[in-house]
Formats: structure tokens, C-alpha cells, sequence
């Protein structure tokens, strides 16, 4: 008995100790050589500051709005509905989400509507839309904000971000970036 208890109490007190200190500063050395000391991508606009790779709700017609949430856009924490796409529950949900999209939105038909602007993403903080998901909305925006349309189109264009390296993932825009230049267009 001791020959397996004692083996396993050491390597219990070694992993303790490495995952809680060495591993724990190794990655906080990684992350000090990062864009930003490995504090988060900010971004200030109007005297506040934002974190910009964190999904924000928006809620308001003049604005582009956000992917939903399954955390509520609750920083704090990270996760998704855990409902597959057959759950009556998660379908109600993504249902109420396309009915509120076409009640804001009434020159868009259901089909128009990307996936991106009704489901959650996995992790809740995805702070990004398709190119897409930002178009569908320019007609509601162009009414709350008296702004034409192909303003607002030339708008979403200067916000694309390429993939990548030109490789990985697609094009996409970020909301909260996409918005506060909205704000302090003219």
C-alpha cells in the first residue's frame, strides 16, 4: 500500500506546485510579450474604455447590433447555451430572436437574416459579425439615424477585417468599433 500511496502523494504535491506556480508564470511571461502585456485589446472612444475583443450589447435601431449571448454579454465568464440544434428549447429561442430581428428590422425577410444575428456564439463573447450580419441592419440604422444607406455601406466597407494573415478565418467586423465610428460620423 505504501509503495503506490506515497508515489502518488509526491506527484500530487509536484503538479500542485507546478500548475499553481511555474505553468501559472510561464504563461504570464508569454502573455507580458503580447500586444497590450497581455491585458486585452482596449479601445477608447468618448473618455470611456472598452474592451474590444469582448462582445457589447447593443440594442438601440441607430446602432449596428451584436451576436447574442448566451452569458447576457457577461464578461466575467464564458460559455454557450449547450443546446444542439434539434433542442425545442434553443429552436424557441433562436425563433423569438428572428421575430424580434423582423420586427426592428421589417424590409428584411426571415431568410435574409444570417445565422450570426440569432445564435449565440460557443463562447457568448464573440465580439464580431459578418459582413453580412452588418449589411442587414443598414436599412434600420439609415431611419433611427438619418444617415443614407449607402453611407452607412461605405462605413461597414472601411470596418471589414481581413483574416488572418490573409489566411485564417474569414472577413468580419467588429461591433464595437463598427458602432463608435457610426457615433462620430458626420
Amino acid at each position: 500500500m505504501k509503495t503506490n500511496i506515497l508515489p502518488g502523494i509526491k506527484l500530487t504535491l509536484l503538479l500542485i506546485i507546478f500548475f499553481m506556480g511555474v505553468y501559472t508564470f510561464i504563461i504570464l511571461g508569454i502573455a507580458q510579450l503580447g500586444p497590450n502585456h497581455g491585458k486585452g485589446f482596449m479601445v477608447e472612444a468618448d473618455g470611456k474604455t472598452y474592451y474590444e475583443n469582448i462582445a457589447q450589447d447593443f440594442s438601440d435601431d441607430k446602432y449596428f447590433w451584436s451576436r447574442p449571448s448566451a452569458v447576457n454579454y457577461n464578461a466575467a465568464g464564458s460559455g454557450g447555451s449547450n443546446k444542439g440544434p434539434s433542442n425545442p428549447d434553443y429552436l424557441a429561442t433562436v425563433q423569438v430572436r428572428i421575430d424580434s430581428f423582423l420586427v426592428h428590422n421589417p424590409d428584411i425577410r426571415k431568410e435574409d437574416i444570417p445565422s450570426d444575428l440569432v445564435t449565440a456564439s460557443g463562447s457568448g463573447q464573440d465580439p464580431n459579425i459578418s459582413i453580412q450580419g452588418a449589411l442587414v441592419q443598414v436599412s434600420r440604422i439609415a431611419k433611427a439615424s438619418n444617415i443614407s444607406p449607402d453611407n452607412l455601406k461605405a462605413l461597414v466597407n472601411q470596418n471589414i477585417e481581413k483574416p488572418l494573415l490573409g489566411l485564417f478565418g474569414t472577413e468580419k467586423i467588429n461591433v464595437l468599433k463598427l458602432n463608435i465610428a457610426l457615433s462620430h460620423f458626420k
